[in-house]
């Protein structure tokens, strides 16, 4: 009887150590089977929803709040057209009118166009920022500089940083819920150091970028740049649709092609939409292609039969704006950049 009460103590004591030993086990992190490689991260279209093959579309409209024509020619193609995204210069004259809508469409897709620059010869503006902040981005009759060589010649990183702020907090306080940010004329994007702001940026205010492709990136001497944003887990779109017009190619041509040649993966365009009639034509002498723009990318039939066609997929900033600011949430699945 004492040796089967032994031999069953001995059993159990037995047993409980192969249980704790395999729960142990169990509690530790997986190791990598041997020839295995780690599973790929996700795409940016994979994070958005969207396969991998799918290609997805931004049609993106910069230069609104410049003009009246400007706003009316956004607020049609946003509502009627293919555009999903639009981005305001808060600097000019016709902030105020394109804000007001903004307030009051706060579904409708309205980044900011940040701008250091004031490029027309008869129609000009200055910074939101006092001049006595930024005295560098202005130029000697008061407004900000025609073209970025006059803003990295004459002003620092620190006062467009300082300007671009100023931008983003008024439209802010106007009611404008920001959906991402870009560059008027590039001024943020030719030199690291401006980049540098941007980066801040972005960061500051959460929100994601508009970028180069990779190679564009590259053969500019920015090519870490896209590096730098994803460490900080800022997102952008994977290409940009930027200049490349043919010889004598049309602008119905040009995007034709440009819209066939789409890659998978997330690809943002950019048109400028204006109305026709004396307010443009007395601003730029792009009225003509401004005005054609509007018509491809609102009304054309055949450029919407294309996309289709395609299995174009649109979306418009705040997509990217929601995933990044949700991945950064604590309890976000494990899919973020890395």
């Amino acid at each position: 009887m004492r040796k089967t009460s032994a031999l069953l103590l001995l059993i159990i004591f037995a047993t409980s150590l192969v249980v704790q030993s395999r729960n142990e086990l169990l509690a530790q992190p997986a190791l990598p089977v041997a020839g295995t490689s780690p599973a790929p991260t996700p795409t940016l279209a994979e994070r958005l929803g969207f396969k991998a093959s799918d290609r997805v579309l931004i049609v993106n409209g910069d230069d609104v709040g410049m003009s009246h024509a400007a706003n009316a020619a956004a607020i049609d193609a946003l509502e009627n057209g293919l555009m999903t995204s639009a981005t305001i210069m808060v600097p000019c004259p016709w902030f105020p009118e394109i804000a007001a809508y903004a307030k009051s469409h706060p579904n409708a897709d309205f980044g900011l166009h940040l701008t250091h620059t004031s490029e027309w010869r008869g129609y000009r503006w200055g910074p939101v920022a006092s001049k006595s902040e930024v005295p560098g981005l202005v130029d000697p009759q008061g407004y900000l500089w025609p073209d970025i060589a006059g803003v990295y010649q004459h002003a620092t990183p620190e006062q467009a940083e300082i300007e671009a702020r100023a931008q983003i907090k008024k439209a802010l306080a106007a009611g404008v819920d920001v959906t991402h940010l870009d560059s008027h004329m590039g001024a943020l994007q030719f030199d690291d150091r401006y980049f540098q702001v941007y980066r801040r940026l972005a960061k500051e205010f959460d929100v994601p970028l508009r970028m180069g492709s990779q190679e564009i990136l590259a053969g500019a001497g920015g090519g870490h740049q896209r590096a730098q944003l994803d460490a900080d887990r800022i997102i952008y779109p994977d290409y940009l649709v930027y200049g490349g017009h043919r010889k004598g190619e049309s602008v119905r041509d040009y995007w034709k092609r440009n819209l066939r040649d789409l890659k998978p993966g997330v690809t943002e365009l950019y048109i400028h939409a204006a109305l026709p009639g004396e307010e443009m034509q007395h601003i730029t002498n792009s009225w003509q292609e401004r005005a054609t723009e509007h018509e491809l990318f609102t009304k054309d039939a055949e450029i919407r039969e294309l996309l289709n066609s395609l299995g174009v997929k649109r979306i418009g900033f705040r997509a990217l704006r929601d995933w990044q600011r949700k991945s950064r949430q604590p309890n976000a699945v494990s899919q973020s950049l890395p």
